[in-house]
């Protein structure tokens, strides 16, 4: 294994040791080395490829071959970091079915945990991977494979019960075996809540400054993709290029100084 090689062994020690994760999205084997080289702890193969890479208008109709390539593409390029790769799109309705696609990430895409988003639904789904040694990150808030249920790109849980319920499906999930958290577009107030109740890392993405660590596609941090609320172009300053600005938002994330309170929602 490469020397100082990102396991979720070493993810548990930083949330112990208070010290912040840096996450980004990766697609190709080019920006995962620069990602590597940067210190970014975890690449994530997001299935945002389909909206920043394919120019699709969601993550609905990415395919699972086409995570397993983009998937391939990254492990050839990066060494230190851990690579999560997301399950796509209903590859992942029945447990039997979510393992033989698991699978097939992991063996021929390379990845080293999968990411499947949704609640409680997905206990039983969650445990029959992790005892047949896959390992799992979660997502919960804004799902954005359900973006046609939830109405559009909505802030989650600003409501006490829905709220509630978020928590309680971080629970049952932490309990069927998941590894990670992500954390997507809630309140501040939640996400801090449920990170400090979980002994798995918590990684945030409009969740504000208290989670574990901070995710943001690529393309965003570049100032390439749609600017949000959540975001920000860590290319437009000082940084002088690509890797400056990759270098510059993880220093951000290690500091606190990202997310700020004007990227986060109350």
């Amino acid at each position: 294994m490469t020397a100082g090689k990102i396991t979720l062994h070493r993810l548990r020690e930083m949330k112990k040791a208070r010290e912040k994760i840096a996450c980004l999205t990766a697609y190709d084997a080019s920006f995962a080395r620069v990602l590597d080289e940067a210190g970014v702890e975890v690449a994530l193969i997001g299935d945002s490829l389909g909206m920043v890479m394919q120019g699709l208008g969601s993550t609905v109709p990415v395919t699972l071959a086409d995570m397993i390539y983009h998937a391939a593409c990254v492990a050839r390029g990066c060494e230190r970091a851990l690579r999560v790769a997301d399950m796509p799109y209903m590859c992942y309705a029945s447990p039997a079915q979510a393992l033989g696609n698991a699978a097939r990430l992991m063996s021929e895409g390379l990845a080293e945990v999968v990411k499947m988003e949704g609640g409680a639904w997905l206990a039983d789904t969650v445990r029959l991977l992790s005892e047949r040694g896959v390992p799992v990150c979660a997502h919960l808030g804004l799902l954005p494979q359900s973006v046609h249920r939830m109405g559009g790109y909505r802030v989650q849980g600003r409501d006490a019960t829905e709220a509630e319920a978020i928590r309680e499906h971080a629970k049952i999930l932490q309990s069927a075996g998941a590894m990670m958290l992500v954390l997507e577009c809630v309140p501040r107030r939640l996400a801090a809540r449920i990170t400090s109740e979980l002994s798995i890392p918590v990684i945030g993405i409009g969740a504000g400054p208290d989670c574990d660590g901070q995710v943001l596609v690529l393309q965003d941090v570049l100032g390439i993709g749609r600017a949000t609320k959540h975001t920000r172009n860590f290319l437009d300053g000082d940084c002088r290029n690509i890797p400056e600005a990759i270098a510059a938002y993880v220093r951000a994330v290690k500091s606190g100084e990202f997310p700020a309170a004007e990227h986060g929602f109350d």
